[in-house]
């Protein structure tokens, strides 16, 4: 167990998960569902994710695929959601709410656990060791409940600007993050691309 990869992994799920930004979407969906099941929404994007973390590179052996790839991906589609934190913008678009269950989706997927914190997962998975990953979901879940169930509170007291200003600190992070992802991987896609033609 790594304390340094605990805290580099929570805050890369932090970031990517992005539950701080998303409470305008949270208080929207509550006032269309008229209440917001906090801990069944943490559960079910907490299993998609440790369940993606142990499963997720078996599915990749399916398509022929290699972790270092995996990596490389989610590198760049962390690189995107970095920008639209950083520029505001918006690049990808957002999932529709089905009515009655939106504590499962868009709450817990897409929004919380999806393609980009699952793609996240599996790309931390190819630096990091799997049991300082779990602990870094278990983390981010009890920040995601917390916030969850303090929604109202938080609008109150961080204002529109206080999110705007977060989601760009954490945006640039990200982006960091993204880029030594990707460097890395690409580098030990190269070490093992020389080996095999040596051999």
């Amino acid at each position: 167990m790594s304390v340094q990869e605990i805290l580099s992994v929570t805050l890369i799920l932090f970031s990517v998960i992005d539950i701080v930004g998303s409470i305008p979407i949270v208080i929207d969906l509550r006032k269309k569902e008229g209440e917001i099941q906090s801990l069944k929404a943490t559960i079910v994007s907490g299993i998609l994710m440790i369940v993606f973390l142990y499963v997720g590179a078996s599915i990749l052996k399916l398509f022929g695929l290699d972790q270092h790839s995996f990596a490389i991906a989610g590198a760049i589609i962390m690189f995107f959601i970095a920008v639209e934190m950083i520029l505001g913008i918006t690049l990808f678009k957002a999932e529709q709410a089905a009515k009655g269950i939106g504590s499962i989706v868009p709450l817990a997927f897409p929004l919380i656990a999806g393609a980009g914190t699952l793609t996240t997962i599996l790309s931390l998975r190819a630096v990091y060791e799997p049991s300082n990953i779990l602990i870094g979901i278990i983390l981010n879940l009890i920040i995601i409940f917390a916030v969850l169930k303090s929604t109202n509170f938080l609008e109150r007291k961080i204002g529109p600007g206080g999110f705007m200003v977060l989601r760009r600190v954490f945006g640039i992070i990200l982006l960091a993050i993204s880029v030594k992802i990707f460097k890395e991987n690409i580098l030990l896609t190269f070490i093992e691309f020389q080996s095999t033609i040596s051999l």
